[in-house]
C-alpha cells in the first residue's frame, strides 16, 4: 500500500507533508510533488500535513484520480528527491481546489 499525490496539488506544490516523512520518498516537479509507490511504508503522517488534502492512501484515492497512482509512479523516476519544506507556489492559494487542473501538470 502507498500514500498517492493527487491531483489539487497541481500548482500548489505545498511540501509541508515532505519533513515528516521518514522514508524521504516524496519528489518535486515544477508545480507538484509526487510519492514514490516503491518507497513509501504507508506510515501515513504525510496526510494530514496537506493543507490542500492532495494526498490520498491508496484505497482511498478517489476513482477520477486513480491514474494518480501511475503518475506519481512515472514521475517520481525522473524528478529530484524533496526532503525540506519550502515555499508552496505564489499562487498556490488560488490554486486550492480548483477542478481539472491535470491538463496543468508540468512533466
Amino acid at each position: 500500500m502507498t500514500f498517492v499525490v493527487g491531483e489539487n496539488c497541481i500548482k500548489c506544490k505545498y511540501t509541508d507533508c515532505v519533513e515528516v516523512c521518514p522514508v524521504d520518498c516524496f519528489y518535486e516537479g515544477p508545480n507538484m510533488l509526487v510519492i514514490h509507490p516503491d518507497e513509501c511504508i504507508d506510515c501515513a503522517l504525510c496526510e494530514p500535513e496537506c493543507p490542500v488534502d492532495a494526498i490520498f492512501s491508496e484505497d482511498e484515492l478517489p476513482d477520477e484520480q486513480q491514474d494518480f497512482l501511475e503518475i506519481n509512479r512515472e514521475m517520481a523516476e525522473s524528478w529530484e528527491n524533496i526532503t525540506e519544506k519550502q515555499d508552496p507556489l505564489p499562487d498556490a492559494e488560488d490554486w486550492d481546489g480548483k477542478p481539472d487542473k491535470r491538463e496543468l501538470l508540468e512533466r
